[in-house]
C-alpha cells in the first residue's frame, strides 16, 4: 500500500464520520429532550431552569465554554497525542471533565435524573474520541509519509480493536454514572503510569536493547545533525519503516538499520483489550497502545506514535458509529467544531516537534502526567473530591 492509497483511506474515513453526524443527530436530539422533559425545572441543584442561557448541548444553564479555550485546549491534545501517541484522549478527558466542568454538573442530576447524568457521561465519551479520532486520522498520516509508521503492526492491532470497540459501547452506554466514569478513568490511567515508570528504570531498560539503538540512530540522523543545519528528509525515506517480510506467524521490518519482528496474533489480541478499555472510559486507546509497543514490542518511541495513531483512529471510527448510531448518543458539535481546529494544528506540530525531543523526555512527561490525572480522578471518583488540585 503506498502513501497516496492510505492518504485516500484517511479521507474516506473522515467522510464516514461527517456522514453520522448528518445521519445520528434526530435521534439524538429526541433522547436529550426527553431527558431534559423530565428534570425538575428550578435554579437549585440537580434542576434546570428553562430561561438560563443553554450551554452544554444546548441545556439551559450547562456550562458554556468560551470558544478560544476550547480551541486551546484542542491544540493542547492534538500535540500530545501526536508527539507521544497517546495521552490525548486523557488530556481530551481533563478538558471536558475538569477544565470545562462537565462532570461537576453532570453530577448535579444524580439524584434528580440519573437518565440525564449517564447520557451527559457517554455524550463526554464519545466528545473525547471525535478529539482523537481526527487528531489519530492528521498523525498516522504524517508519520506515515515520514517512514516511522509499522503499517502491518498498527492494523493488527486495529483488527483487533474493532471488536473492543464495539461491544463495550453497546454493553456499557446508559449504565456508567459520572462518579464512577470519573474514578475508573484514574484507576486505569494510574496503572499505565506504573508500567511507564518501570520502562525508565534499568532493568526495563536493559530488555530493550535493540529499540535503544534504533533511537540512538534516529536521534544522530535528526537531533545531533540539527546543530549542522543538515536536512534529514532523506533519512526518513531512507532509513524509516521497511517491511521485509510478512507471513502469518511473523513480520519482519526495519527501522534505521536495526531489525525487528513481531507475531501478528499478539497484536490482534492487544488490540482486542486495550480498545475495550480504551472504549469504556471514552479515549482512544494510546495510553495502552504506547506501553504495549515499547514494554511488549518493545519498539523505539520514534515509530510507536504513528503505529498507535493508526490503531486509535479505526478504533474511534467503530466507537464513534456505535454510540451515535446505535445508542443514539447526543453530542454538542459547537463544543466540539471548536476544539477540532485545535486538534488540526496541533497534530501538525507534534510530529515535526517530537523528533527534536529526546525519547527519554517524552517518556517523563507521559510518566507525570499519568500520575497527576490517575491520583486526581481515582480519588474524586470513588472519594468525591480530588486530593490533588485542578481536578
Amino acid at each position: 500500500m503506498n502513501r497516496e492509497t492510505f492518504l485516500i483511506i484517511g479521507i474516506v474515513a473522515a467522510l464516514g464520520i461527517i456522514t453520522a453526524i448528518m445521519l445520528a443527530s434526530p435521534a439524538e436530539a429526541g433522547m436529550l429532550e426527553e431527558a431534559i422533559a423530565k428534570t425538575p425545572q428550578g435554579v437549585g441543584k440537580g434542576m434546570i431552569d428553562p430561561k438560563a442561557e443553554p450551554g452544554f448541548l444546548g441545556i439551559p444553564g450547562a456550562p458554556k465554554p468560551f470558544w478560544v479555550y476550547t480551541i486551546l485546549w484542542g491544540m493542547w491534545v492534538g500535540w500530545i497525542f501526536s508527539s507521544v501517541g497517546a495521552f490525548g484522549g486523557v488530556m481530551a478527558g481533563v478538558g471536558h471533565i475538569t477544565v470545562f466542568g462537565l462532570a461537576d454538573y453532570g453530577k448535579t442530576f444524580k439524584d434528580t435524573n440519573p437518565t440525564l447524568n449517564k447520557l451527559l457521561t457517554d455524550s463526554i465519551r464519545v466528545c473525547n474520541q471525535y478529539l482523537v479520532g481526527l487528531s489519530a486520522l492528521i498523525s498516522s498520516t504524517t508519520y506515515y509519509r515520514m517512514g516511522r509508521l509499522v503499517l502491518p503492526l498498527g492494523l493488527c492491532l486495529a483488527g483487533g480493536g474493532i471488536l473492543g470497540a464495539y461491544i463495550i459501547p453497546v454493553l456499557t452506554a446508559g449504565k456508567i454514572n459520572l462518579s464512577m466514569y470519573v474514578g475508573w478513568f484514574g484507576i486505569i490511567v494510574f496503572a499505565v503510569a506504573g508500567v511507564l515508570y518501570y520502562e525508565t528504570t534499568a532493568r526495563g531498560q536493559a530488555s530493550r536493547k535493540a529499540a535503544k539503538a534504533a533511537t540512538k540512530a534516529f536521534e544522530d540522523a535528526h537531533i545531533k545533525k540539527k546543530s549542522s543545519g543538515a536536512t534529514s528528509k532523506e533519512d526518513d525515506r531512507t532509513h524509516g519503516v521497511h517491511v521485509t517480510k510478512m507471513g502469518v506467524r511473523k513480520i519482519v521490518f526495519t527501522f534505521y538499520g536495526v531489525e525487528f519482528s513481531f507475531n501478528p496474533l499478539w497484536p490482534i489480541i492487544g488490540g482486542f483489550v486495550i480498545s475495550a478499555i480504551s472504549a469504556f472510559i471514552g479515549v482512544g486507546g494510546g495510553f495502552l497502545y504506547v506501553p504495549f509497543l515499547t514494554s511488549v514490542a518493545r519498539l523505539p518511541m520514534f515509530i510507536v506514535a504513528g503505529t498507535s495513531a493508526l490503531a486509535v483512529l479505526i478504533s474511534m471510527i467503530t466507537s464513534i458509529f456505535t454510540f451515535m448510531f446505535i445508542k443514539s448518543v447526543p453530542v454538542d458539535w459547537l463544543l466540539i467544531g471548536t476544539e477540532l481546529i485545535g486538534i488540526f494544528v496541533g497534530s501538525i506540530l507534534g510530529p515535526v516537534t517530537s523528533k527534536n525531543i529526546p525519547e527519554v523526555w517524552l517518556k517523563r512527561l507521559f510518566v507525570v502526567l499519568a500520575l497527576y490525572v490517575g491520583i486526581g480522578y481515582t480519588t474524586k471518583g470513588f472519594l468525591g473530591y480530588s486530593v490533588l488540585p485542578g481536578m
